[in-house]
């Protein structure tokens, strides 16, 4: 979600803290940001450093200054008041039935509460679950906060998490702080912060994985919870890690990814399990994290991580917001002077893997986050839920927590494809997992259109997407399944509603990204653009545009042509949609898809 002011905003900004930073500055006062970034010192008049956990983000911002450059009107925000010493203020607001606006609606969102109107007139709470995994207990609480506080019923989002919408003004503080009684936080999930820590979903039952993801994500996640100075980034920050297990956790879509590779010997490395570390994906703006070359012993990802995000925190622009991610750093530096930068704050080398030292990582499969699956445990399996594009009702929250409970082993695991796992699930007990997901409504199958279709929020809950994205994707799952259309390999459709690309449209088989479509001379109506061939893992591709301004309403049969014209004229059953789209030039696919006019 975009978190820019309006013009009006931001000339109001730059005025307002100007004139008052300059008036604090002639009265001797303290600058904004708790720190004594103006104060100045009676031997020498000249200007203190700035101190405390802040210290490295008001020097960033004051560097850019003697550069000449303006600050974005959100970091003269987060110095004018850091968002955590808000929270007082917050309380008060919401006693007085206040959402937080303007440069408050920015601060709250270091709390996880974003104030989406105008589409709903509610704050969106936002969770973070390392590894996107929880308790059954866990997840029913959360249930009952949605139902209490909430519209009565939450989301699994593209990152493994959950979020809650529909929270009216005066309840969005009691809501954060009845996480924290639940053993769960909202603290930095959203806004210039590092967000949810997301990790292999199956980790710990995984026949195939290299490494359990679970304590790395879980110590990384309390590294960020308890240390100030990594909150207020310059811009948002993802990490994930990838245990190499069946369910792809899209490691290589975050600005970190911690990749899990078995190292040969002889190489004179230690042969065994490493990270290979990638860096600057940001597949919104057509970029895949890139393998570096480096390698980081499994116990050492944490102190790596640190490494690079201060890196970013002293580097990062922060005066284009369109240019504040990692990646941006990582073109305008390359990435071995990064990697020096890195070094020299770990204070010793990174260890790179030599050629041919890692053996192949083990390939994920696209299906196994649907249906049933034999986990290492033997006897046990995993369920996959397949939930209608993440939204799932308190009570269906309430019933799922009890068969985890009493059919499992307690844990739900979310995963990055909007729905959820059911883990330790016995044999004998698999059938009667399958009639109690169905009697609330969900299943545990699913055609491959339908498993394989994500979606963002849309326009029915966020003011930047240009088209109701969950509504049309589930037209496009419903049309397909009931024209009798049975795809045989896997497929993603993406559908996202705005550039920032929630739902990750060019990773897609098939994307949609939210367009105003003209119809007649003075009107729009919500639509899409659509692409073809995107990929992920050992297959990562941007997609390509294939068509612009498909009215929603057409977007189905769009798509079955597609489809029809893939099973068609693919060269066997082996070929995926990705593989048959890219061997195609755009002319020649508009053409096999019946779309010439286009």
């Amino acid at each position: 979600m975009s978190q820019d002011f309006s013009p009006d905003q931001k000339r109001y900004l730059e005025g307002f803290v100007s004139g008052v930073q300059a008036v604090r500055g002639s009265r001797g006062l303290p600058g904004f940001g708790g720190a004594p970034a103006f104060q100045t010192q009676p031997a020498t008049n000249a200007p203190a450093a700035p101190s405390g956990p802040d210290a490295a983000h008001l020097e960033a911002m004051a560097r850019f200054e003697r550069e000449g450059r303006k600050l974005s009107p959100q970091e003269i925000a987060k110095r004018e008041e850091h968002p955590f010493d808000a929270y007082a203020r917050f309380k008060t607001m919401a006693k007085e039935n206040r959402f937080a606006k303007q440069l408050d609606d920015f601060r709250i969102r270091f709390h996880g509460l974003f104030y989406v109107g105008p589409t709903q007139d509610a704050y969106m709470c936002r969770l973070r679950i390392h590894n996107g995994i929880l308790r059954a207990w866990q997840f029913r609480g959360v249930a009952d906060l949605a139902r209490q506080y909430g519209g009565g019923y939450s989301h699994v989002t593209t990152r493994a998490n959950l979020q809650v919408r529909e929270i009216g003004a005066a309840d969005g503080i009691s809501f954060v702080e009845g996480l924290v009684d639940l053993g769960l936080t909202s603290k930095g999930a959203g806004a210039d912060n590092i967000r949810n820590v997301t990790g292999t979903p199956t980790a710990g039952i995984d026949p195939q994985e290299l490494v359990d993801t679970r304590p790395y994500a879980k110590e990384w996640h309390h590294h960020i919870l308890n240390d100030r100075s990594l909150y207020g980034l310059p811009r948002k920050f993802n990490v994930a890690f990838d245990g190499a297990g069946r369910i792809a956790a899209l490691e290589d879509t975050n600005d970190i990814g911690f990749q899990a590779v078995e190292l040969r010997d002889g190489f004179g490395v230690a042969p065994g399990a490493w990270w290979r570390l990638a860096l600057g994906g940001i597949t919104g703006h057509k970029d895949f994290a890139r393998d570096t070359g480096v390698i980081v012993p499994l116990d050492q990802a944490v102190r790596v991580a640190d490494a690079i995000v201060r890196v970013f925190i002293r580097a990062g622009d922060r005066t284009e917001r369109t240019r504040s991610r990692l990646k941006y750093l990582l073109d305008a530096w390359g990435f071995e002077k990064f990697l020096e930068a890195v070094e020299a704050e770990l204070g010793a080398e990174l260890t790179r893997a030599p050629a041919g030292a890692v053996a192949p990582r083990p390939e994920s499969d696209r299906m196994a986050h649907i249906g049933v699956h034999p986990q290492r445990q033997a006897g046990h399996n995993w369920v996959g839920v397949a939930l209608p594009l993440g939204r799932l009702t308190c009570e269906q929250m309430r019933a799922l927590a009890a068969i985890s409970e009493e059919l499992g082993d307690g844990d739900i695991r979310l995963t990055v494809w909007q729905n959820l796992l059911i883990s330790g699930v016995r044999d004998a007990c698999v059938a009667e997992v399958e009639r109690r997901v169905a009697e609330i409504g969900l299943a545990t199958s699913a055609s491959n259109v339908r498993a394989g279709l994500v979606a963002c929020t849309g326009s029915r809950g966020c003011k930047f997407s240009a088209a109701d994205t969950k509504g049309y994707a589930d037209q496009i799952a419903t049309h397909i399944d009931a024209a009798g259309l049975v795809v045989d390999t896997p497929i993603n459709i993406h559908a996202t509603g705005c550039h920032n690309s929630c739902a990750q449209h060019y990773i897609g088989d098939i994307g949609l990204i939210g367009a105003r479509v003209p119809v007649g001379e003075d009107d729009t109506v919500e639509g899409f653009h659509l692409l073809v061939g995107g990929g992920f893992g050992g297959d990562a591709s941007i997609a390509r545009e294939l068509v612009r301004d498909v009215k929603g309403e057409d977007c189905a049969a769009v798509v079955e042509k597609m489809l029809r014209g893939y099973l068609a004229r693919r060269s066997g059953p082996e070929e995926t949609f990705a593989a048959f789209s890219r061997r195609h030039a755009i002319d020649e696919l508009k053409a096999i898809f019946e779309l010439e006019g286009a």
